[in-house]
């Protein structure tokens, strides 16, 4: 029992970075529709960034790039979905989708949303505010996270709990402010846009929060979830 236990776990792991790096692939064909240069492509090189941080291969990401930009066997049509619903107990969440059959990724989420409830556009969103969320680490020695933010210009911050820094951004500022930290010698392990709850759940039992992060896993496990959002303190 023991050898097989070890193998399933193997396996478990092995499909979990086959997940990680579909999404990621998905993410760079999508960017690369904009163009296939990264110096010219703000969410491209942002997309290569993830990829590089997730050891995926070098050829994968430029077999990526390449359907992205429609110079392999022309683009695939990838579509970017949004569901807004509840998870169990009430707590918001947004979805986010990339899928090149909206009709089967639709009947997934209904089907995943049956332990919750999923919501028409609106029905969450309007409690969560939509920035740019850079992750870094100080450079050696230290540096102020205020200061830095100031000088990046970063509209707001919060400790990662891990000794790095999370610097919050308007949408249109996210390249800009990352290239900046960057510049001042910040660490940024990962920039991105995000949907923040701005009255995350606090009140939720030990049993409901595990239900709830059951309901949020299961969501995150399908192949056409890009991301979750969770009103989730």
């Amino acid at each position: 029992m023991g050898a097989q236990w070890k193998q399933k776990g193997r396996e478990a792991a092995a499909n979990a970075k086959g997940r990680i790096f579909s999404k990621l692939a998905k993410e760079i064909i999508i960017a690369a529709r904009g163009g296939a240069d990264p110096a010219n492509n703000a969410r491209l090189r942002m997309a290569l960034e993830a990829a590089r941080k997730q050891s995926m291969t070098k050829d994968t990401i430029e077999r990526a790039i390449k359907k992205g930009a429609g110079l392999l066997d022309g683009p695939i049509q990838y579509d970017s979905v949004t569901y807004e619903g509840f998870a169990p107990h009430q707590v918001a969440v947004i979805v986010e989708c990339l899928t090149e059959n909206k009709n089967r990724t639709s009947a997934d989420i209904r089907v995943l949303f049956r332990k919750g409830q999923l919501g028409a556009g609106g029905s969450a969103s309007w409690d969560f505010t939509r920035l740019g969320a850079i992750e870094a680490s100080p450079p050696e020695g230290g540096a102020d996270a205020d200061e830095a933010a100031i000088e990046a210009g970063a509209q707001d911050l919060e400790s990662d709990g891990e000794g790095g820094t999370v610097f919050y951004t308007e949408p249109t500022d996210l390249d800009t402010v990352s290239k900046a930290l960057a510049e001042r010698k910040w660490v940024v392990s990962s920039a991105k846009l995000i949907w923040k709850p701005k009255n995350p759940v606090t009140s939720l039992t030990e049993a409901q929060r595990t239900e709830v992060e059951a309901f949020l896993t299961d969501l995150d496990d399908n192949d056409d979830v890009q991301a979750v959002y969770p009103a989730l303190a």
